[in-house]
């Protein structure tokens, strides 16, 4: 697929990070495929905060003026502003569509390499304090197999649309051994047929 090699494509101002912050100059991925990968359910539910985020970002006036008009009010909010709200909905309902989830999911696909350095990041700081806990409590130093496997799991890719577990793995390799025992199988029976036959 086209996901692994990256292009760097700076995004505009308007790009926001995942916690808020635009960003100026973004690297960016391209979108693996226009067919819709599976996700797990907690990169779906990243997908549907950008996709939230979006939709408010285009709706910015009409949520406004309904917090406004809530503002310092209880038990009147539905009666008095039944206006502003029924604007703002239907800004947001006009606005969340296929097309708004579909800009959301290639926006979370192009930003992974963000996501990538951000997790690097810290897991860096976190074995930064690890360590400096250690020297300060005369902790004994971490031995060299854990150091590595928590090594390994930092340098893992992020899984999109998932791995062949191990167990499919096998089961293939005894679906196959059992398909050519069966074949066999059948075509000792067939020459068992044939030389009845002849």
């Amino acid at each position: 697929m086209g996901g692994d090699t990256p292009s760097t494509i700076f995004g505009s101002a308007d790009s926001s990070g995942s916690n808020g912050t635009t960003n100026k100059n973004v690297e960016h991925l391209p979108m693996p495929s226009r067919n819709p990968l599976p996700l797990s359910a907690s990169q779906e539910a990243q997908v549907r905060d950008i996709f939230y985020a979006r939709v408010r970002k285009q709706c910015t006036e009409e949520i406004k003026a309904f917090a406004e008009c809530a503002l310092g009010r209880t038990f009147s909010v539905p009666f008095a502003c039944r206006e502003p709200h029924r604007v703002m909905n239907s800004c947001m309902k006009l606005h969340a569509n296929q097309a708004e989830q579909d800009a959301a999911r290639e926006e979370w696909f192009a930003l992974r390499m963000e996501r990538v350095r951000e997790r690097e990041r810290k897991a860096r700081r976190k074995a930064e304090q690890e360590a400096f806990l250690r020297e300060w409590w005369g902790l004994p130093e971490k031995d060299r197999e854990e150091a590595r496997k928590e090594l390994e799991k930092m340098n893992q890719k992020e899984r999109v649309g998932g791995y062949v577990g191990n167990n499919r793995l096998r089961d293939a390799a005894n679906n196959e051994k059992k398909s050519r025992i069966l074949e066999q199988a059948r075509l000792e029976r067939d020459g068992i047929d044939r030389d009845l036959h002849t």
